[in-house]
């Protein structure tokens, strides 16, 4: 049965909401918070707790999600104000990423970000964990490991570290196989939901996983395909970026991403019919440039086209920026014949 949920913020929680139910919520009332900065101590002020306590009571809700990252001392403060379950946007984001983990890489790279951020909200007796019971926000890491004491979620973590690390190094290998291979790599890069997946499967033409929800892809897959007849090339897609990624999720899954700081050409990405796309963008290119691609040649495909009305505006396309319905095909010939150029100039630039 779903938990049922009270989210609050500072701004629109349209996507909030959308987090919220992909972690298996059922969003029962949405309260926003009007003021400059956050409350210090508990995010929120005073009126709006009574508020959101009245809501717990009416609503009857098992949880309630903020809209920001919480200090452990904001989340205490609000637990015992609120006598309720309290989770955060990273804290939700992480459990869903352990929810749809599935390989082993994926697995231990959700537990290593996991605990590494609910190691700073461990107190002295357990109190807040003891807390959160099951549900929304506990998902991953076992209850036992939650209740390890410091010295042995410490232990665990360096124990995931040197996993990683030997997944990276594996990786790196690889990568140097295909350089003495001369196999140009295309990584596809993108705000969550945008369509990299669609647009994985229409290049590939492999039956990958296709799914409206939040996060479908963690797992980054590569596949050697032939563009246009062409040479091969190898094209990746990656997990989808998203505002306020958790730090630990991008430290957690730097050994993944590297794969797009060695590509030859990124692909980014875009739901042309979102009319937050510029905001998208500009939260995939700082990413980027925290991992270190963002200065990478790169594409823009707008995706989605079939989902533009006939009055709805067209982005003014430059000469590295195309439309394309990755479930339609539209556009898909022009795109393809621009990436065999692209990688063929540049793996021929590298041969010399």
């Amino acid at each position: 049965m779903s938990e049922s949920a009270i989210l609050v913020g500072h701004t629109v929680l349209d996507e909030l909401r959308e987090l919220a139910v992909s972690a298996g919520a059922r969003v029962v009332e949405e309260i926003i918070q009007h003021r400059h900065r956050p409350d210090p101590a508990t995010y929120i002020g005073k009126g709006k707790i009574d508020e959101v306590k009245k809501a717990i009571l009416v609503e009857g809700a098992d949880v309630v999600i903020f809209d920001d990252e919480l200090s452990p001392s904001q989340a205490r403060n609000l637990e015992e104000a609120l006598d309720a379950k309290v989770v955060d946007r990273t804290g939700l984001i992480l459990d869903i990423f352990a929810g749809r983990a599935r390989t082993k890489e994926g697995q231990l790279q959700v537990e290593h970000a996991q605990l590494n951020y609910r190691l700073t909200r461990l107190s002295g007796n357990s109190e807040y964990l003891s807390r959160l019971g099951g549900g929304i926000g506990t998902r991953g890491p076992g209850e036992t490991k939650l209740e390890m004491d410091r010295r042995k979620i410490r232990h665990r973590i360096s124990t995931l570290r040197r996993e990683i690390e030997a997944i990276r190094k594996h990786r790196q290998l690889h990568r140097e196989r295909r350089r003495r291979g001369r196999l140009p790599m295309v990584s596809l890069v993108g705000y969550t939901n945008a369509g990299k997946s669609t647009l994985f499967r229409a290049l590939s033409r492999e039956d990958t996983l296709v799914s409206s929800r939040l996060f479908s892809t963690l797992d980054t897959l590569i596949r050697k395909i032939k563009l246009g007849g062409q040479r091969p090339v190898l094209i990746s897609d990656t997990v989808g970026f998203i505002r306020k990624l958790p730090h630990q999720l991008v430290s957690a899954f730097r050994a993944t991403l590297e794969e797009v700081v060695e590509a030859d050409l990124i692909l980014h990405v875009v739901d042309v019919s979102d009319p937050e796309r510029h905001e998208k963008q500009i939260v995939v290119q700082d990413v980027l440039q925290e991992i270190g691609a963002g200065d990478h040649r790169r594409f823009t495909v707008y995706n989605k086209l079939d989902l533009l009305g006939p009055h709805d505006p067209l982005p003014l396309l430059k000469s590295n920026e195309f439309i394309v319905s990755a479930v339609k095909g539209q556009g898909l010939a022009e795109l393809v014949d621009r990436i065999v150029q692209e990688v063929g100039i540049r793996t021929e630039a590298f041969q010399t």
